[in-house]
């Protein structure tokens, strides 16, 4: 097999990598030399976000990639994430102002003086969702992110943004994997020129939240369903995370794996040289089981 090196577009002038190197719950002490490792494993794809509290550890971890394999910025496509606020945590929304501000501070943690993709973390900006998106607007014309988009938006959230007459967003970073495909909200995306990112690949993985201490919200049906996903991976004499992730893209969703293994961040990208055949595609989307785990459209604290 082979490094993936697909790309999904964004926008007229942006691609974004197939697989990207996830951040999400990766320390500060941990990410410099995790995001180094990755590229230098081939990820071109960097993913993190504000609320991750990482973004000057996965700078340096940038800067460290780059110079250990002596590419260049432009060789890599960076994605960070404004944290919008949440009233039902007591956490104001931010303003247009305040998305701004935020962004800039964004940039100095990375070191950058732009962000390739720049995402609304959740829709949980209420009265000030459509300033937030329009603050994004101006940061992309202003050069500070090449794309922008948002994440965790549901049908509503985004028909709120087409309805005003406002630019669509490029993206919408989700939660997808057989368990939860969400394909009324494809359509709609799909309709409307949104590229789906995926978040949270390799949920259905039997090792996934198996630790002790781990919360998992498994259903026990999605327990019973591990063996069909190990099964299917040895059929392709490839792994598990390699079978979800190939899902993944082979439906078209950019995705985000995370190790902080570099053999396992290897075999993550390694998914060019196998295809999952249709009737084995058709079985997993009769796996489909709703919203997901991770996060959930429906959460009363995003509420209209």
């Amino acid at each position: 097999m082979a490094i993936m090196t697909r790309t999904f577009p964004l926008n007229g002038s942006v691609d974004i990598p197939a697989v990207g190197f996830g951040t999400y719950l990766v320390s500060n002490e941990d990410a410099p030399k995790a995001v180094q490792a990755a590229i230098e494993c081939g990820y071109r794809h960097i993913d993190t976000a504000s609320g991750y509290r990482n973004e000057a550890a996965v700078g340096e971890g940038i800067r460290a990639g780059l110079a250990a394999t002596g590419l260049t910025r432009q060789d890599i496509f960076v994605t960070t994430k404004l944290w919008p606020g949440n009233p039902a945590w007591g956490d104001a929304p931010k303003t247009h102002e305040q998305t701004l501000d935020e962004c800039e501070t964004s940039l100095q943690r990375l070191g950058l003086d732009h962000v390739d993709l720049y995402l609304i973390h959740a829709p949980s900006g209420g009265t000030e969702r459509l300033n937030q998106w329009r603050a994004l607007i101006e940061l992309q014309r202003a050069g500070k992110a090449r794309s922008i988009g948002v994440s965790n938006f549901n049908q509503s959230h985004l028909e709120e943004i087409r309805s005003t007459g406002l630019q669509t967003p490029d993206a919408n970073q989700i939660e997808l994997h057989p368990w939860s495909q969400k394909p009324e909200l494809l359509a709609y995306m799909a309709e409307n020129g949104i590229a789906p990112i995926a978040y949270s690949s390799l949920v259905p993985l039997s090792t996934w939240r198996t630790e002790e201490g781990q919360a998992s919200a498994k259903t026990e049906a999605m327990k019973a369903d591990s063996g069909v996903f190990t099964a299917m991976a040895a059929k392709y004499g490839v792994t598990e995370a390699q079978f979800l992730l190939r899902w993944g893209v082979q439906n078209g969703y950019a995705v985000l794996p995370k190790s902080l293994k570099p053999e396992r961040m290897r075999q993550n990208i390694d998914l060019e040289g196998f295809t999952i055949d249709e009737a084995d595609m058709e079985v997993l989307r009769a796996m489909d089981r709703g919203q997901g785990v991770a996060w959930a459209s429906g959460d009363p604290s995003v509420a209209e």
